[in-house]
C-alpha cells in the first residue's frame, strides 16, 4: 500500500516592509548613494539664500514758486534723494519748456542766493515737500562763448585801424606823414596781448560756472571794443605824437609790458585813451580779486580774515 503524503504547506516569506523592515539595496543604489555623499562634502554645506531685504525709497516733491508773486508754477514730483540742483532743473524744464536749466535760477529763500547746481536736494529738505523759488535769469551764453567774443573783437578793430582804412582817415594825410616806430611796436603787443588771451581761455582757464546773462556779454564787449577803437583810433592816426622821452622810454615800457601791461602800455604810447583806459581796468580787477580772495578765504582758509594787498604799501 502507498501511504498517502500530505501536502507540504507554503513556505512564508517574510516582507520587510510590512514588518517594518528596511528595504533591501542592491549594489548600483549603495554606490549611487556613496557618490552624492562624496559630493556633498567636496562641495561643502549648502548656504541658504539670504533673504531678499526690501528697502523704502523716499521721494521728494518740489514745490516751485515764483519770487516775484509767489505764485505756483509747478510740482517736481517722485525726485530721488540723491538728486541735485541741476537734476531738478531739467525736470522743471520739461514741465516748462520756455525754461531750459541754464536760464532757471532757484533759490531756498526769496532774498536768499540762487542754489548752485551741484547741491545735493536732500540736504535742503526738513520734510518730504520743498519749497523753491524761481527767478529766470534771460538768455544764457557759455563763459567760453563770452571770453572768446569779447577778446576777438579788440584783436580785429585795432587792426582796422592799424592798416589805416580810407573810411577812417584821410589817406592824403596818411600817405604823407611817416608812422613812428613805437605805432608798430604798439600794434604786436596789443596782437600779443589779446591772442594770449585767447588761447588762455581755450587751453588753460577753467570755469566754475557753464553760463552768463547775455547782458553781461554784450556790456563786456561795449567796453573792451569802445575802448579799443578809441586808443587805436589815436596811436594810428596820421598825427600821432610819438612819446616825449624817445627811444628809451619806448624800450622800458616795452620790457615793463610783460608785467604790468596796459600801465606800461600807456607809458610806451602816451596818449589819454590808454591811460584812462588803464585806470577803469585796475579798479574792475581790484574789485575781481577782492571778491575772489574772500571766496578762497571761505573756501579753503575760513579762520584766516586777513586782507591781501593788491598794490604793496599804496592799495
Amino acid at each position: 500500500m502507498h501511504q498517502r503524503q500530505k501536502p507540504s504547506a507554503p513556505e512564508h516569506t517574510s516582507d520587510p516592509a510590512a514588518d517594518g523592515g528596511a528595504l533591501p539595496m542592491s549594489h548600483n543604489d549603495s554606490r549611487s548613494l556613496l557618490n552624492f555623499s562624496q559630493l556633498m562634502l567636496s562641495a561643502g554645506q549648502i548656504k541658504p539664500s539670504p533673504a531678499l531685504k526690501h528697502s523704502k525709497i523716499t521721494y521728494f516733491e518740489v514745490e516751485i514758486l515764483d519770487v516775484q508773486s509767489k505764485k505756483q508754477i509747478c510740482i517736481v514730483d517722485k525726485v530721488p534723494p540723491a538728486s541735485t540742483v541741476l537734476d531738478v532743473k531739467h525736470k522743471f524744464h520739461k514741465a516748462c519748456p520756455q525754461w531750459y536749466p541754464s536760464r532757471v535760477g532757484l533759490q531756498l529763500e526769496r532774498n536768499g542766493p540762487f542754489l548752485k547746481d551741484s547741491i545735493n536736494i536732500q540736504s535742503l529738505a526738513v520734510s518730504s515737500i520743498i519749497t523753491l523759488y524761481f527767478t529766470d535769469l534771460g538768455q544764457q551764453v557759455g563763459w567760453t562763448t563770452f571770453f572768446l567774443t569779447e577778446y576777438t573783437g579788440p584783436l580785429l578793430i585795432y587792426l582796422l585801424f592799424y592798416i589805416r582804412l580810407s573810411t577812417i582817415y584821410d589817406q592824403v594825410e596818411s600817405r604823407k606823414n611817416f608812422r613812428h616806430p613805437v605805432v608798430h611796436l604798439a600794434c604786436f603787443c596789443h596782437c600779443l596781448h589779446y591772442i594770449r588771451h585767447l588761447l588762455e581761455t581755450l587751453f588753460v582757464h577753467k570755469f566754475s560756472e557753464g553760463h552768463t546773462p547775455l547782458k553781461n556779454m554784450i556790456k563786456g564787449c561795449a567796453f573792451y571794443w569802445g575802448f579799443t577803437s578809441w586808443i587805436a583810433y589815436y596811436i594810428n592816426h596820421p598825427w600821432y605824437t610819438p612819446p616825449s622821452f624817445g627811444h628809451r622810454q619806448v624800450s622800458y615800457a616795452a620790457l615793463a609790458f610783460l608785467a604790468g601791461s596796459w600801465i606800461s602800455f600807456t607809458v610806451m604810447t602816451q596818449t589819454l585813451p590808454v591811460g584812462i583806459f588803464a585806470f577803469l581796468m585796475v579798479i574792475q580787477m581790484s574789485l575781481w580779486a577782492q571778491k575772489k580772495h574772500k571766496l578762497y578765504l571761505k573756501r579753503f582758509y575760513p579762520e584766516v580774515r586777513r586782507k591781501a594787498a593788491m598794490i604793496p604799501i599804496i592799495f
